[in-house]
């Protein structure tokens, strides 16, 4: 090996050094940022919890409506030390993730589907918006005349919010594929079928799990409304047989264990989406 060859091996190898020096700075920047997140995020918890506790101690809040942190927490204690919860969190996950499930494949299948033949966009905008504007409580006891007191009518009323959500959102992002990048995959051969695998539904995938973080919780509540409108096990049947005896600590652990369970939830979509987009990520790094 000659000596320039030599001198420009140690410059790569020096610059190899110093990127891989970069990155573990920046990724140690970026794990110290979340724990420094995740500690304020605990702190503005606690802080609430806290507030709510001393505005019952001092009687601003009346623990008859609003109950006590103590109680609601010794309920959910209760609650998972019996295991008496577990059916009601099962039927309302069943509920929820069927939901979520079926109205994500509905609003993908009519959502690339619309976005893609213009004339039948056109022929059903009317009707869609009409069917959008119906108020879905509504709906649910209709559902429940229909599919009966069991999951599918629960099912049915969170399809009828996920799908939306999702149609639109897949909608505009197949229309908003740039028509040059269209057209220099056509020129380069590509069939229908993998415009469609290769281009819309990539491209439009950004816009397909911002949605899927929204119905994630819009599949929750037409789970829960449903059973809080009829149902014999759920989280909804839970609050709604709570209320009706003026149990309120039941009723705010209930809520608790809902939002936990959105949290649960909303982690493995984000999971799922950072999976599927990290090209997305190496792009912008």
């Amino acid at each position: 090996m000659s000596a320039g060859d030599r001198e420009m091996a140690i410059v790569e190898t020096d610059r190899a050094k110093s990127v891989t020096a970069s990155n573990n700075a920046a990724a140690a920047r970026g794990t110290s940022r979340r724990v420094r997140m995740i500690s304020a995020q605990i702190a503005i918890g606690i802080l609430l919890v806290g507030a709510w506790e001393f505005l019952v101690k001092i009687g601003l809040l009346d623990p008859f409506f609003f109950s006590d942190p103590w109680s609601v927490g010794k309920k959910i204690w209760e609650w998972f030390a019996t295991g008496s919860i577990f059916p009601h969190l099962e039927a309302t996950a069943l509920a929820s993730l069927l939901a979520f499930v079926i109205g994500v494949i509905v609003g993908l299948v009519f959502g690339v589907l619309l976005g893609r033949v213009r004339i039948l966009a056109e022929l059903a905008d009317p009707y869609i918006k009409m069917l959008n504007a119906l108020p879905r409580l509504v709906l649910a006891p209709i559902f429940l005349l229909w599919f009966g007191i069991g999951i599918w009518s629960k099912v049915a009323l969170g399809v009828t919010l996920v799908g939306f959500i999702v149609f639109f959102n897949t909608f505009e992002g197949v229309r908003s594929v740039s028509k040059v990048h269209v057209r220099n995959s056509r020129m380069l051969g590509a069939s229908e079928t993998q415009l469609l695998r290769s281009v819309y539904i990539p491209s439009a995938f950004g816009s397909i799990f911002s949605s899927l973080h929204t119905s994630v919780g819009f599949a929750i509540i037409g789970a829960v409304v449903g059973e809080y409108l009829g149902a014999v096990r759920g989280m909804g049947y839970l609050i709604a047989q709570a209320q009706g005896t003026f149990q309120t600590d039941t009723v705010m652990a209930g809520l608790i264990v809902l939002m936990v369970f959105v949290l649960v939830i909303e982690f493995f979509v984000t999971i799922a989406e950072k999976r599927l987009l990290a090209y997305r990520q190496a792009e912008k790094d």
